[in-house]
């Protein structure tokens, strides 16, 4: 189990409607430092905030942030970018291989980076943000998410050498900037980090932080027509 009492958190994406829940709740919960990381750092009024510029697709900037982080016991996988939703077989393969690049292989690179920062410092955590469209696929978007999610259950089990524990964090539509546009109903990003950091705290590997992402899950295991109607319709 992994306490954010007294721990040094590092939230990539800082900024965004989720990076500035996963700041705050960690204050909360007692953090003692919290590095709040964006390409463009915004200024916060807690003294345990440490704004910090870091670009997850520049390896240097990666590379140097791990460095002036050293003392990070929890790293928050949070940045990412949306496909705008646009359909898989229009969207030019230089478009896909963008989102890739900064939802799958940032997330990796950052992870690299940081897992011997976390194995100087105890072991600590890792929480990758996934979504529930990693399990439901509906554009290049998803796909890297369900990628990201592969990645997660196979650096979960290496990081236990080093007593680093991954947690993979689901969920579904959450008012953030990213889908301010959607009119769909959106979770509080306050109430989803707080779930998110209650299974840190309780020493799960995966947290299904709202009813859309338990829903989806448990209709993996049904037919393909119960995620995907339109297979039906055409049958």
């Amino acid at each position: 189990m992994t306490t954010l009492k007294n721990a040094v958190v590092l939230v990539t994406g800082a900024n965004g409607g989720l990076g500035r829940a996963f700041v705050a709740e960690a204050l909360q919960r007692g953090a003692a430092k919290v590095y709040a990381t964006a390409r463009t750092p915004r200024e916060w009024s807690d003294e345990r905030v440490v704004p910090l510029a870091l670009d997850i697709n520049s390896p240097d900037s990666v590379a140097a942030v791990a460095e002036q982080a050293a003392d990070t016991t929890v790293l928050i996988n949070n940045a990412g970018i949306s496909d705008s939703g646009q359909p898989v077989l229009s969207t030019p393969l230089d478009a896909v291989r963008s989102v890739f690049e900064t939802n799958v292989f940032a997330q990796l690179a950052v992870t690299q980076a940081f897992a011997p920062v976390l194995a100087r410092n105890d072991g600590g955590a890792v929480i990758n943000v996934h979504s529930a469209l990693s399990w439901l696929g509906v554009g290049t978007y998803s796909a890297t998410k369900a990628a990201f999610w592969s990645f997660s259950n196979a650096l979960r089990v290496e990081l236990l050498d080093q007593k680093t524990h991954l947690l993979g964090a689901h969920l579904g539509y959450t008012d953030t900037p990213m889908i301010a546009a959607l009119d769909v109903p959106k979770e509080d990003p306050r109430d989803i980090v707080a779930a998110i950091y209650d299974g840190l705290e309780a020493g799960e590997p995966e947290v299904l932080a709202d009813d859309t992402s338990r829903q989806v899950k448990q209709a993996l295991s049904g037919p393909l027509s119960g995620l995907y109607p339109q297979l039906q319709a055409a049958g």
